[in-house]
């Protein structure tokens, strides 16, 4: 039977409290908790298990991105599409200026698209500016 040695560890006063409300828990002493936290990390059998769990957090995050990506594409392509069919039948048109019409909701739908990528390149966005107006009211309200 080989005897144990006695090794004294100097530890902060919360991760000693976390020790021994482990040991509390599983009903083993502070040594058994400190030994099994020891021999984890130097035998290095919890980095195959903590690599997995990370992985697996990795791909589920991943999944959920390119869900969220393909609804923003759906959400882009049908404000697109309403934008133009707005813009082309905005106003009744006689039959005979239909083209002529059709020319003009072109020409609308490349100005709004002129407009807004020069909007997302200064980074303003409609949310924020609501969010600000809403403030302002506010504001203005309570004066």
């Amino acid at each position: 039977m080989t005897r144990r040695q006695r090794m004294n560890v100097y530890c902060e006063p919360g991760l000693l409290k976390q020790v021994e409300a482990l040991a509390e828990r599983r009903k083993v002493s502070k040594s058994a908790v400190i030994e099994a936290a020891v021999l984890s990390l130097v035998s290095g059998e919890d980095d195959g298990r903590r690599d997995a769990a990370l992985s697996k957090r990795l791909d589920r995050l991943g999944r959920r991105i390119d869900d969220v990506d393909e609804a923003v594409a759906v959400l882009g392509e049908a404000f697109a599409l309403y934008t133009r069919a707005w813009m082309r039948h905005q106003l009744p048109i006689p039959a005979n200026e239909n083209e002529a019409a059709k020319g003009r909701g072109a020409e609308m739908y490349a100005r709004f698209n002129d407009v807004l990528v020069r909007r997302l390149a200064r980074g303003q966005r409609f949310l924020n500016e609501r969010v600000r107006d809403v403030a302002g009211q506010k504001r203005e309200n309570d004066m």
